[in-house]
């Protein structure tokens, strides 16, 4: 006999979702202790490297992501480094290289990486204020820094961790990773001098930018010694755009007696621009002009082989700064960690076996 009332037997939705993995999850999967799969994602460092893979790995295969809410209601981190960049950036040759190998740096950490750009209307200090007032990061990367730069100033003031892609000369002791510009500007010129160059003409980056000064002081210091006229363009930056760079050197070109046989440029725009240049105008590289210029991304001897490329390890750099601002983050009384990569031999494209890299 039944009672006449249907009692519905609950079964999950079809779509809905498994329950979310947590700390315990991976526990029970590797057999560790719950602290120590923490740890380990926290990459900590009395936890060995092997036991750090091994609860990576678990979280991976478990879609184990972290509750970012409950971990700053517990810590108050976001777990959230932020790379703060211009929009004036080299983005096809540098910034690509430069947010790939930091986000590279914080893979299996518990953190990861936004990118917050500016734009060259709007105030640089606005983001950074806006980050840290906000407590939306841990910590901030950025670059394109300026002799006296009020943002490493503001940061510094409030005890907020960061690190910088290039240098400031203002009495900070701070994070930083830089290329040495100034050696760069030495060994372009004298590249330039022993491909015979006799007038030296430098795309210099934007005057208010820290490298733009070491580039401008190796210049002009290398010329004066090896005896070069030299210019430095006044009517265009290595970061103005391709077309606005390209106009200015042709009528630089076009105007000077006589005309500069020796090129540097700041940026790797710069240096397809001022080729392209030089060849509107009929000159042919590596016979009436040579070209110096740096990248990041091994491309220009795919555009020219003739070029004179310096290569620039962007990855080290993000790398580097990745791991600066996660110490100082984790252990604040860690001193600045600071690095500079030294340039490498001038590369004719020409002169490899092969042909062009």
């Amino acid at each position: 006999m039944t009672s006449g009332v249907d009692i519905p037997l609950r079964h999950p939705a079809p779509d809905s979702e498994p329950e979310r993995p947590t700390l315990k999850t991976i526990a029970a999967e590797t057999g560790l202790a719950v602290a120590t799969v923490s740890r380990a994602l926290k990459d900590a460092p009395d936890i060995g490297e092997a036991t750090k893979r091994r609860v990576r790995e678990a979280a991976t295969r478990l879609g184990y992501r972290p509750n970012r809410a409950g971990v700053r209601l517990r810590t108050g981190k976001t777990n959230v480094i932020a790379l703060v960049l211009s929009t004036e950036s080299d983005v096809m040759n540098h910034t690509s290289q430069l947010i790939y190998s930091i986000a590279n740096a914080l893979r299996g950490t518990a953190y990861h990486l936004i990118v917050t750009p500016y734009f060259p209307d709007q105030d640089p200090m606005d983001p950074i204020r806006y980050l840290v007032e906000t407590e939306s990061a841990d910590a901030i990367i950025l670059n394109q820094t300026k002799p006296e730069d009020p943002r490493v100033r503001y940061m510094t003031d409030r005890h907020f961790p960061f690190a910088t892609h290039g240098r400031t000369d203002m009495g900070i002791e701070h994070s930083y990773y830089d290329f040495d510009n100034e050696a760069f500007g030495i060994a372009a010129v004298e590249a330039l001098a022993a491909a015979g160059r006799k007038r030296l003409l430098l795309v210099p980056p934007p005057r208010t930018h820290s490298y733009a000064r070491h580039m401008t002081t190796g210049f002009v210091q290398a010329a004066g010694a090896h005896g070069l006229a030299f210019e430095v363009l006044t009517t265009a930056t290595s970061d103005s755009g391709g077309t606005a760079i390209e106009e200015a050197v042709m009528e630089h070109l076009a105007n000077s007696t006589p005309r500069p046989d020796g090129l540097l440029c700041g940026s790797t725009t710069a240096a397809m621009a001022a080729v392209n240049a030089a060849e509107r105008l009929g000159l042919v590289l590596g016979q009436d002009f040579d070209l110096v210029a740096k990248e990041a991304i091994r491309f220009l001897h795919r555009f020219r082989p003739d070029i004179l490329v310096v290569h620039e390890d962007v990855r080290e750099a993000g790398d580097f700064l990745a791991r600066a601002v996660v110490a100082a983050v984790e252990r604040r009384d860690t001193p600045a960690k600071q690095g500079l990569e030294r340039p490498g031999s001038v590369d004719r494209g020409r002169d490899n076996k092969g042909g062009s890299s």
